[in-house]
């Protein structure tokens, strides 16, 4: 579904063929999105087979096969982005391992494999593991404590977010400091809605030398302290609304100009094209069955 089946309005872009958010005012600087390399597993063997988190219920039906329509929307998005999508073979007794984003974090090409909390998604993490060492990553290493990789890790181009309070365990944000090589911040999740960093946060565009990151997030999902942190570091932040948040809005992919976001997430779509991103509109309602959204389902393979 495009933006102007959602809204009414928007206008083709002839380069990507996606329908986006006209801007409504420049930014401060241009927009310019960064070719990304994702990693994907197909939702051959999704369903809701156990309860793990608030969004999971066991009652509900799940459409499989539109489910895979649904990703593979997601993953042409990608691909008509611009970006690189490889894929890695889903496992029948795992289905929750379309969510790719929480089996590892790669950071200049070395990787932090995961470990799981919930010990039904346990066997994922190898397969992962098996997968970085089958496709050229020489620099993998398995964690001592528990992370759930990208769903608690965010790398903002110049520090790593670290979220913790339900899932990864604080002494993982030292392990992932000493593995990455990159500085770590601490962020407390208090709302178990949103039990991960990354349906709580996203980085709509990375920092770099002179450039500082942007991000969006939902203030009521942090600490008090976890939100002077993160308004310290990103005064300018878009801030989103609940309503935004509970459609897991923020559980989003942004390239530096792109952001690919659930179809519901008007308001913050709005929010981001007033600052020069234009947002992409994906379907993601049976994925959201296992509280999984568009980053859910995307490891970002930096190299």
């Amino acid at each position: 579904m495009t933006v102007a089946d959602v809204r009414g309005l928007g206008s083709l872009d002839q380069r990507s063929g996606l329908t986006v958010l006209p801007v409504p005012a420049a930014p401060d600087e241009p927009r310019l999105p960064r070719a990304r390399r994702y990693l994907m597993c197909p939702p051959e063997y999704f369903e809701v087979a156990y309860a793990i988190n608030p969004w999971m219920n066991l009652g509900v039906v799940v459409d499989r096969a539109e489910a895979m329509r649904q990703w593979q929307e997601l993953r042409r998005t990608y691909e008509r982005l611009g970006h690189t999508v490889e894929v890695i073979t889903p496992e029948p007794g795992l289905p929750d391992m379309v969510f790719a984003a929480n089996s590892g974090t790669v950071v200049d090409g070395r990787v932090l494999g995961a470990r799981f909390r919930a010990p039904e998604r346990a066997a994922e993490a190898e397969h992962y593991r098996r997968w970085f060492g089958e496709n050229g990553f020489r620099d993998v290493v398995m964690p001592a404590c528990t992370n759930e990789a990208e769903g608690d890790f965010t790398w903002t181009g110049s520090v790593l977010l670290a979220g913790t309070g339900f899932r990864t365990d604080p002494a993982a944000h030292g392990e992932a400091q000493e593995v990455l090589g990159v500085p770590v911040v601490s962020l407390r999740l208090v709302d178990p809605r949103y039990y991960h960093l990354d349906v709580a946060l996203f980085v709509l565009a990375e920092g770099g030398p002179g450039r500082s990151p942007l991000v969006a997030y939902l203030p009521d999902a942090f600490s008090p302290g976890s939100r002077r942190v993160l308004a310290r570091l990103f005064p300018d932040a878009v801030l989103a609304t609940e309503q935004d948040a509970a459609c897991l809005g923020l559980n989003a992919v942004s390239d530096g100009r792109h952001v690919v976001l659930p179809l519901e997430a008007t308001g913050l779509a709005d929010q981001v094209a007033a600052r020069g991103f234009e947002p992409v509109f994906v379907d993601v309602s049976e994925l959201r069955k296992s509280g999984g959204g568009p980053k859910c389902c995307t490891m970002e393979l930096r190299a």
